[in-house]
C-alpha cells in the first residue's frame, strides 16, 4: 500500500503532461485505495499481509475471551491487519491449544496461552501437544486474582474465623470449584496444603453452578475468579475474606491478601499471555511483542482491564517463557499432592 493516505492523494491534481494511459492507471489506483481502510504498514518482511487469527481455548463471554477481544482490536490497529478471535472451546482449553500447535508457523495464527495450559501439563496424562515445545511465547497480557468467598450466613468474618470454623467442624469446610484441576480448585488445594486444614473439594461443571450452590448454602466457600464473584460480594450475597494475589485489589481494598494473613508467599492468579506455534520467525515474534506492549500501555486498555480486576503485565518473550516454566513446575507439585486428574 502507498505510504500516502487516499485522502491526501485525492487532493492532488494530475499533471496535464501525464500520458492518458498513466492517468487512467493513477485513477484506478486511487479508486482501489479509497476502498481500503487506513492502517499501519507491515515491516520489511511483509508480515502481516492478511488478517491474523487469535485462538481462544474457551467459549465466548468468559474472562479469557473478553480479554482476548479487547487486545485483538487494539493489536489489529498496531499491526495494520485485523486480528480475529477464533473460539475453540473444549477439554479445559486443550482443543484450542492443539489446533494452534499444529498450525503453520507463519505468524497468522496466535494463541491466548493461560494458566490452564501450565496446569494441563500435569493434569492430563496424555496431551495432543507439548505445552512447552509446541509454542513460542510472545508476551504476558494480564493477571487476575482469585478471592476466597463464603456464604454470609456462616459465622465467618475473616480468614481467622475461616480457619477456626474448619478446625471446629467435624467434617471440616467445603470449597467449590469450576472443575477438578481448574485454577479455582488448585487455589484451594494450595491453601489446604499450607494451612493443613480439613477441606473437602466439591467440583462443578463450570463456575456458574458452583456460585449458585454457594449462594444457596449447599457449599461453604470458593476460591473464585474475581470478575465472577465481585458482583455478588458488592451485593452482599457473598463475603470476601481474602484475595490470592500478593497485593490487595483496588476493587476490594479492604480485603486482605492470604500472604498478609499469615500465609507468606501465597500468590495465585489466573493469567493470560500471547503465544505462537513453535518455529514462528523471530522477527514476527518481536513485532507482535512490541505491538502488544504498546497496546497494554494505552490508558483505555489499562482502565478496561482494571474494571475486569485484571492487572496489565507485559514484557519480553523471555519473561513469559520463564514465568510459564515456573508455573508448570509449581502446578505439577500441587496437582500431584491433591490427586487431581482429568480422568
Amino acid at each position: 500500500m502507498s505510504p500516502h493516505t487516499p485522502a491526501a492523494l485525492g487532493q492532488r491534481k494530475a499533471s496535464p503532461s501525464l500520458p492518458r494511459r498513466a492517468l487512467l492507471a493513477l485513477v484506478a489506483t486511487l479508486a482501489c485505495g479509497a476502498a481500503m481502510p487506513l492502517q499501519a504498514q507491515p515491516n520489511a518482511s511483509g508480515w502481516p499481509a492478511k488478517p491474523v487469527k487469535l485462538v481462544v481455548g474457551y467459549a465466548a463471554g468468559g474472562a479469557t475471551d473478553v480479554i482476548a477481544r479487547l487486545v485483538a482490536v487494539k493489536l489489529g490497529d498496531q499491526l495494520g491487519q485485523p486480528v480475529v478471535v477464533d473460539n475453540r472451546a473444549g477439554a479445559n482449553s486443550n482443543v484450542g491449544a492443539e489446533a494452534v500447535a499444529r498450525a503453520p508457523a507463519d505468524g497468522y495464527t496466535l494463541y491466548v496461552y493461560t494458566i490452564a495450559n501450565t496446569i494441563n501439563a500435569t493434569l492430563y496424562p496424555k496431551l495432543g501437544y507439548d505445552p512447552v515445545k509446541d509454542f513460542e511465547p510472545i508476551g504476558m497480557i494480564a493477571k487476575i486474582p482469585n478471592i476466597l468467598v463464603v456464604n454470609p450466613k456462616l459465622p465467618i468474618k475473616n480468614l481467622a474465623d475461616y480457619v477456626r470454623y474448619a478446625k471446629d467442624s467435624k467434617d471440616g469446610i467445603t470449597f467449590a470449584s469450576s472443575g477438578s484441576g481448574s485454577s479455582i480448585h488448585l487455589s484451594g488445594e494450595m491453601f489446604k496444603m499450607q494451612s493443613k486444614l480439613k477441606m473437602l473439594h466439591v467440583p462443578y461443571r463450570g463456575s456458574a453452578p458452583a456460585v449458585t450452590d454457594l449462594l444457596g448454602g449447599q457449599v461453604d466457600s470458593m476460591f473464585d475468579n474475581t470478575p465472577s464473584a465481585l458482583p455478588h460480594v458488592q451485593a452482599g450475597k457473598l463475603r470476601a475474606i481474602a484475595i490470592t494475589s500478593a497485593q490487595r485489589s483496588s476493587l476490594l481494598p479492604d480485603v486482605p491478601t492470604l500472604a498478609e494473613s499469615g500465609y507468606t508467599g501465597f500468590d495465585v492468579q489466573s493469567w493470560f499471555g500471547l503465544a505462537a506455534p513453535a518455529s514462528t520467525p523471530r522477527a514476527v515474534i518481536e513485532q507482535v511483542n512490541a505491538a502488544l506492549n504498546k497496546v497494554l500501555a494505552q490508558p483505555e486498555v489499562r482502565t478496561r482491564l482494571q474494571e475486569l480486576a485484571a492487572t496489565p503485565d507485559g514484557g519480553t518473550p523471555d519473561k513469559m517463557r520463564q514465568f510459564a516454566a515456573a508455573e508448570i513446575k509449581r502446578w505439577r507439585e500441587v496437582v500431584k499432592e491433591s490427586g487431581a486428574s482429568a480422568e
